[in-house]
């Protein structure tokens, strides 16, 4: 049970370092000189990025595939119609 709680509070501490390393690294750039189909990509990269990795447990396959995959969507979800 204590080796169980351990590891539940570390997941947790990576999650919390992992979320400040991503707000550290946005907040240094800035949206000013892309198109609304490249924040559209760049979004959906991100939020596809997270749920694979929730989905994976935190699997680099997972995060991986789930950032190209919603960069892909976001890219279309942005285009010009």
């Amino acid at each position: 049970m204590q080796k169980l709680q351990t590891s539940r509070i570390s997941r947790i501490a990576q999650c919390i370092a992992l979320g400040g390393m991503a707000f550290a690294l946005t907040a240094c750039s800035t949206w000013d000189g892309m198109s609304k189909r490249e924040r559209s990509a760049v979004g959906g990269a991100a939020v596809g990025g997270v749920a694979g990795a929730a989905v994976t447990g935190g699997g680099v396959l997972g995060t991986v595939g789930g950032a190209a995959i919603g960069g892909v969507v976001g890219d279309q979800i942005g285009k010009d119609r």
